[in-house]
């Protein structure tokens, strides 16, 4: 069953982490995302403390999302709290595609020339 939201509690300043509670249908559920993971999820580094409240609203839905997933894999445990950790948030790196359309890939212009060729040539061309 998946949780539903429920409070912000905030910025752990100790601990940097965003708090925020979520609940099993009566029972509340304690959350924390890591500062690191909040970041990733983001595509930003570094966020400072004052603005962890904003990030967080921005990325709320995922979050929880996050938060809820990992909740229903494991047993329930009354008292658990749910930590969330960048291994739970990394993005997969992009494909060699991804890479070439957005010109981060090494040679990207010879790569994307060589797939125009190689597209236009004729399946029956013999060389």
């Amino acid at each position: 069953m998946p949780l539903t939201r429920d409070r912000i509690i905030g910025h752990d300043t100790e601990r940097l982490a965003f708090r925020f509670t979520m609940l099993n249908g009566g029972d509340t559920v304690e959350c924390q995302i890591s500062d690191a993971a909040m970041d990733e999820l983001g595509g930003t580094r570094g966020t400072e403390s004052r603005a962890r409240q904003a990030q967080f609203l921005a990325l709320r839905d995922t979050v929880e999302g996050v938060a809820s997933e990992m909740f229903d894999r494991v047993p329930v445990v009354k008292g658990r709290v749910i930590r969330i950790f960048t291994k739970h948030v990394q993005k997969s790196p992009p494909s060699p595609a991804e890479r070439i359309g957005a010109g981060t890939e090494p040679d990207a212009e010879n790569a994307a020339s060589l797939r125009l060729i190689v597209e236009t040539r004729p399946a029956n061309a013999t060389r």
